[in-house]
């Protein structure tokens, strides 16, 4: 782990309180793949478990005010923005009292209330949203700051080096973030990306860096200086997060030998996992005792699988509603 800033009370319960985002994001994780499993889920989800470090790294640097949007493996994120988990799980049933009435489902999750613009199932379809964002704030005078998650391989999307192009010669206040978890889908990302993706933002004159995903601290302490650039106005940034994700690119995608090993997924499981990792540093620097992390990880799984209970129980949209959100109302001009 990174090293230990001096230790306040204030960064103390910082510090616990990202071991517990990073723990409810696990607990969220699991509780959604024994849903699909037990075929009470429809459709596909995307597991997020492996990266919890980046999504809570980043938005613990990061006020209601400041923006994210997110992508078909968002789940995370949108828990490290505040999300509660009964709204969460309603919206992964279908149900009525989802952030989306249960009409978006597992990849379409928004949040406005936290900041969250929306998780997209578009593979870069919130690039252009974030840094639409970005401009927002920049015309309005605020000091907003807007983060975009997408993965290595939206950084084949054009898109991308549109909207990098506009938010350098406007300088503004969007910090792209890159979760490089080494596949892209089915494919390991060296085999279809060319050169460095740190240097693509470069070669527009956006400062790039480049930062262990499995480390919450690190990320933590870079996203939060590039923050209080950004809302000077020193924006874009871009990061490059190196992290795995420990699933296969879907809840269906159980056979993966054929593009990535076993042994491969027991070294980062085994030696990389970042909240194990980040326990130990705890446990080591006093912070908390293993029986003190024993209790957050069990009262998160009381809190999880209660609001699993919750959501399915919860009533369905009623079926007048089967066209509402899909088009404008008639009174829309």
């Amino acid at each position: 782990m990174s090293p230990a800033k001096k230790k306040t009370k204030t960064n103390i319960e910082d510090y616990l309180r990202m071991y517990t985002q990073m723990v409810r994001i696990r607990a969220f994780e699991d509780q959604a793949n024994q849903l699909y499993l037990s075929a009470k889920m429809p459709g596909l989800t995307h597991m997020y478990s492996g990266e919890e470090a980046v999504a809570v790294g980043i938005c613990e640097a990061l006020t209601d005010d400041d923006r994210i949007t997110s992508t078909h493996r968002g789940h995370g994120h949108c828990v490290a923005k505040g999300a509660d988990f009964k709204q969460m799980f309603c919206e992964l049933l279908g149900k009525e009292e989802g952030y989306c009435r249960g009409k978006g489902g597992s990849m379409h999750i928004a949040d406005q209330s936290h900041g969250n613009l929306g998780a997209n199932a578009i593979v870069g379809g919130s690039m252009g949203i974030a840094t639409g964002s970005a401009l927002r704030s920049r015309l309005q005078g605020s000091k907003d700051v807007t983060v975009c998650f997408f993965g290595d391989g939206a950084t084949a999307q054009g898109l991308l080096y549109e909207v990098m192009n506009m938010a350098a010669l406007w300088k503004l206040p969007v910090i792209y973030a890159c979760e490089n978890n080494g596949y892209s889908e089915y494919t390991a990302t060296d085999e279809i990306a060319a050169g460095s993706i740190k240097a693509r933002p470069e070669a527009f004159g956006i400062e790039a860096f480049q930062v262990d995903g499995q480390d919450v601290l690190a990320v933590n302490d870079l996203t939060s200086r590039l923050v209080q650039r950004a809302r000077k106005g020193e924006g874009p940034f871009f990061i490059e997060l190196l992290t795995y994700r420990y699933h296969g690119h879907h809840v269906g995608d159980i056979n993966r030998d054929y593009y990535r090993t076993k042994e491969e997924e027991t070294i980062w499981k085994e030696q990389r996992d970042p909240i194990v990792n980040f326990g130990a540093w705890l446990t080591k620097e006093g912070i908390a005792s293993d029986e003190e992390l024993e209790k957050i990880r069990a009262d998160v799984k009381a809190d999880s699988e209660a609001a699993v209970e919750y959501a399915l129980a919860a009533k369905y949209p009623d079926v007048s509603e089967v066209s509402m959100h899909v088009y404008a109302p008639d009174d829309a001009a």
